[in-house]
């Protein structure tokens, strides 16, 4: 069992009777900083792909 191809067709109806056709992008747009900026604070990486160095000091965990 998987998703078919008419699942996706009704997500899709639903999404852009939610959203609208003209927010969608926005929408889209939103969600893909979001990721980004996520896999970047995994990665402890700042924007210029450099990972920060968190220095632990004596006594402090």
């Amino acid at each position: 069992m998987g998703i078919s191809f008419w699942h996706l067709v009704i997500v899709l109806a639903v999404v852009l009777i939610v959203f609208g056709a003209g927010k969608l992008p926005q929408v889209m747009g939103d969600l893909g900083r979001g990721i980004r900026s996520f896999k970047e604070g995994l990665d402890g990486g700042d924007k210029d792909g450099k990972s920060k160095k968190i220095e632990k000091k004596d006594g402090q965990e």
